[in-house]
């Protein structure tokens, strides 16, 4: 796949080498980046700006681009062996998961679960997550009940999400899942039935909803440090 644009550019050279499989430049480089990517003993293409522009598919490239291996798409199994997860439940917009991962990551969640989803864009995902979604391991399980019944085996709290949940004021200890439904229609009754918890984000004005990448990022925080 192609990513693009100097910063995850120069994130990929210095901390993920072993995914590049091209180079590309549009443009010229300052000697301690043209170093940089002269390390990585790989071909360096140079690319006319409209040669560019169709590889990036009209994206900001600012003539910086590689062509990197598929990211890793762990077993449920690993994931089931970490402390804080988060498992997101028919989450399909780009721009949502990017958020989600990258807040994910900053804020020391262990891995990430996608459920619910026909096509996982890991491309799309990736540019929207700065980058972060290269630290952050995951895996994809069809069923969200599946995941449910399995992280409850390995003794894990699970946690949902619903207007009518409770407020979290305390840091909580031990396995723990974090469940995340889509804007569009939350958590299902089924799975908020099955939740050991269920959370929600009291508002100090009179508005109904949080962006769930928002939203996601706030209860990872309380979950993680409490409310005070």
């Amino acid at each position: 796949m192609v990513v693009y644009g100097k910063h995850i550019v120069e994130l990929i050279l210095l901390k993920y080498q072993y995914l590049i499989e091209n180079i590309y430049l549009a443009k010229e480089v300052d000697k301690s980046f043209f170093g940089l990517l002269k390390k990585t003993k790989k071909q360096i293409i140079k690319l006319d700006a409209k040669k560019a522009q169709a590889m990036a598919r009209g994206g900001n490239h600012q003539g910086y681009l590689l062509e990197i291996k598929p990211l890793e798409v762990l077993e449920f199994s690993k994931i089931k062996e970490m402390d804080f997860v988060l498992v997101l439940c028919g989450i399909s917009d780009v721009g949502n998961l990017g958020s989600i991962f990258r807040s994910a990551y900053a804020l020391g969640v262990d891995g990430i679960v996608v459920c619910g989803i026909k096509d996982f864009k890991q491309e799309g995902v990736l540019r929207a997550s700065s980058g972060a979604m290269l630290g952050m391991p995951f895996c994809i399980v069809h069923n969200p009940l599946d995941v449910i019944n399995e992280l409850k085996q390995s003794d894990f709290t699970l946690f949902g999400t619903s207007m009518q949940g409770k407020d979290l004021q305390n840091a909580l200890s031990g396995k723990k899942a974090l469940f995340l439904g889509s804007e569009g229609h939350g958590l299902s009754n089924k799975i908020l039935a099955k939740m050991d918890y269920n959370l929600t984000i009291p508002m100090k004005r009179e508005f109904d909803s949080l962006n769930v990448g928002v939203a996601g990022a706030i209860l990872i925080d309380r979950i993680t440090n409490g409310r005070n």
